[in-house]
């Protein structure tokens, strides 16, 4: 690593005054500190994150959860009363990485990096949640706007997300065996303004399957999920798996996940 200077800060708004003079924000630090390791990425100062309280819990607020940037993956996955509520959701962070991972990674850091095979984010486009900042709320589905690319503006903080609790939902993830990201995953959500199905891990971003959704709508089934024909145009296609192969995971996928929410 390159020399650099580092702070921990104590409140929101401290955090934010040293981002926006540039200095590098570290949550869990799953993707920044390989990378500086790495010398991909060398920050003059890196501002930690892991010092302010107020980032971090969950709490239910009417119909939908609100979770702290700084919860680990691990209290996602074992909060009784999200995997009462959104048990697809606290599923998700169960099987994030390994144990390390999921004791260290933090739901605004995977949401910020925005990597194209991360689970959170398709968690967030399928059940139409919120990011919070210390600036403004924004939708989902205007966060995500490319490959590590997201709405937040230079030195902007994300401090917590709403979901919202749909009537029904599941996310099926087919690993890549070393790195146990998604090869593909797919999160589907029936919710109250009609269904909505995100994938991940199979094209530069995450995005959200218009075909699949509008099937889906007019019969919840597997079957008609089996019927909507997935275009390979645009996937990923490399060493792991060929665009047509992530083509038919995507239907594969898509078909487990919506059988599994009717089983819910």
């Amino acid at each position: 690593m390159y020399a650099f200077t580092f702070e921990a800060p104590a409140t929101v708004a401290d955090a934010a005054a040293l981002a926006q003079a540039g200095g590098k924000l570290l949550a869990g630090g799953q993707s920044l500190l390989p990378s500086m390791k790495l010398r991909l990425s060398a920050p003059e100062q890196v501002v930690d994150l892991n010092r302010i309280p107020s980032l971090a819990g969950i709490r239910r607020e009417g119909q939908a959860f609100v979770i702290g940037a700084m919860t680990r993956h691990a209290d996602v996955a074992a909060n009784t009363e999200l995997q009462a509520a959104i048990p697809a959701l606290a599923d998700l962070a169960a099987h994030i990485g390994d144990r390390q991972v999921r004791a260290r990674g933090t739901l605004g850091g995977s949401v910020a990096n925005n990597d194209p095979a991360a689970c959170y984010p398709s968690a967030l486009l399928a059940l139409g949640a919120t990011v919070i900042t210390d600036r403004r709320e924004i939708a989902a589905d205007d966060f995500f706007l490319g490959m590590y690319t997201t709405a937040l503006e230079d030195g902007e903080i994300i401090t917590a997300v709403r979901f919202p609790i749909p009537q029904r939902a599941a996310y099926l993830k087919f690993k890549q065996a070393a790195s146990r990201f998604s090869l593909v995953g797919v999160f589907v959500a029936q919710t109250s303004g009609g269904v909505r199905v995100a994938v991940t891990g199979a094209a530069s971003a995450v995005f959200r399957h218009a075909g699949l959704e509008a099937a889906l709508n007019q019969s919840f089934t597997p079957e008609a999920a089996a019927r909507v024909a997935i275009a390979a145009d645009e996937l990923n296609s490399d060493i792991h798996a060929s665009a047509a192969y992530r083509a038919n995971l995507i239907s594969v996928q898509t078909q487990r996940a919506v059988a599994q929410a009717l089983a819910a």
